[in-house]
């Protein structure tokens, strides 16, 4: 089966792409920012331990339970703890690093199929600001969710 992409220079710049991302040196930091982060074991139970704590509260406060004010200060005391721990938050930062470069490269590619040519920067802050509306967004009056 031969598709545009097999005969145009597509797939040839998007590994030129993907390789400039590998070999940058900041993705290349985050990326072991990671990888240390997986390495070690007291870290990722750690990490665990406060993100499942903090999703039994959430759905217990939004079930309308009243939390009370020991376990409120035993997550807080968990999470501060947490974030005490150099590898965990050096995860955090780059897992939330490496989202938004996700996030802004494939929003580069999404725009460049829809508009038919390169989004300026101007276009791509305009769709980034105006992200969180449309439907079911929140400023959308889409029906959709109806």
């Amino acid at each position: 089966m031969t598709t545009l992409l097999e005969k145009s220079s597509i797939i040839s710049k998007t590994k030129e792409l993907c390789d400039q991302i590998a070999n940058d040196k900041e993705f290349k930091k985050l990326q072991a920012d990671v990888e240390k982060f997986l390495s070690n074991d007291a870290a990722k139970l750690q990490y665990k331990t406060v993100h499942e704590k903090g999703e039994e509260l959430h759905h217990k406060q939004h079930a309308g339970v009243e939390l009370s004010p020991t376990e409120i200060k035993a997550f807080e005391n968990a999470r501060d703890a947490l974030f005490d721990n150099k590898i965990a938050v050096d995860f955090m930062d780059a897992q939330r690093s490496l989202e938004s470069i996700q996030k802004e490269v494939s929003q580069y590619i999404s725009m460049t199929l829809e508009l038919g040519r390169t989004p300026t920067d101007e276009e791509i802050a305009e769709a980034q600001h105006n992200s969180g509306g449309g439907c079911c967004g929140g400023s959308g009056g889409g029906g959709c969710c109806s």
